[in-house]
């Protein structure tokens, strides 16, 4: 493991709400600079999980979309702006998130996630949080991950509800892979999109911001893992549900493992 850089007065102070926690600390907030996270959607969710990493000081993200910022984004997607409608989703989170931390490096990836770039795309990366809004994706990520043992936090919304799990399935036998739960992605057909269904805006707030919670204690290995479980969450009725989810032993991805 590389050696870990030394906080700076002003990162002392930048990050002092993070250092006076003993679960984290000058050295957990090292690690959190140090760290390299790929975040995947600069939409709904990966907009305010971005916010927070930057605030957060983890010192590289990586951020792949290929859209372009649309009116009907500004609802839910707060990293960006009115003035940045038709402006890459990449460079408008970029210029959001040097405002919110410049020291953090931004590694903008204007691509879309496919079988030819994954591999190569997640595994620059400590970590993967998956803010993606189709299933192809999802489950693109879940295999690579597995195959190159990064942990994967991702998370999915639509009108009010939201979902959130953590993925480490090669760590073994209490480690579910996406596909132990879902074992082949529903047709895209089947499950309205969120410009078909609607989605409540700060509903993507919220699973974004337990997204970033989940990245940072993977990150340093604190707190109970959501790695074997799905958390759920019913704004409407406003109740939080953790569901524990177990590892198919005949998963065609991790069964073996």
């Amino acid at each position: 493991m590389p050696a870990l850089p030394e906080l700076t007065e002003p990162q002392i102070r930048r990050y002092a709400r993070h250092i006076v926690l003993p679960e984290l600390g000058g050295m957990g907030q090292a690690k959190l600079i140090a760290a390299r996270v790929l975040v995947v959607g600069a939409g709904g969710l990966g907009a305010p999980l971005l916010q927070y990493l930057a605030a957060a000081g983890v010192g590289t993200l990586g951020v792949v979309d290929d859209d372009t910022v649309d009116l009907s984004n500004l609802q839910r997607q707060v990293i960006h702006r009115t003035v940045d409608i038709g402006v890459a989703k990449v460079e408008s989170a970029r210029r959001a998130l040097a405002d919110i931390n410049p020291e953090v490096r931004v590694q903008t990836h204007a691509v879309r996630l496919d079988s030819s770039n994954v591999d190569r795309l997640v595994g620059a990366y400590d970590l993967v949080a998956d803010g993606s809004d189709n299933f192809t994706t999802r489950y693109l990520l879940n295999d690579a991950c597995f195959r190159l043992r990064k942990p994967l936090v991702s998370a999915a919304i639509l009108r009010f509800d939201g979902q959130i799990s953590t993925y480490k399935a090669w760590q073994g036998a209490d480690h579910p892979c996406l596909r132990c739960v879902f074992p082949e992605p529903p047709s895209e057909d089947a499950v309205p999109s969120c410009a078909q269904a609607g989605v409540l805006g700060a509903l993507a707030g919220t699973l974004g911001a337990l997204q970033a919670i989940e990245v940072v204690k993977e990150l340093l290995g604190i707190g109970r893992s959501l790695s074997g479980a799905l958390l759920l969450y019913d704004s409407l009725e406003g109740t939080m549900d953790r569901l524990e989810l177990l590892k198919r032993p005949d998963c065609p991805l991790c069964g073996a493992a």
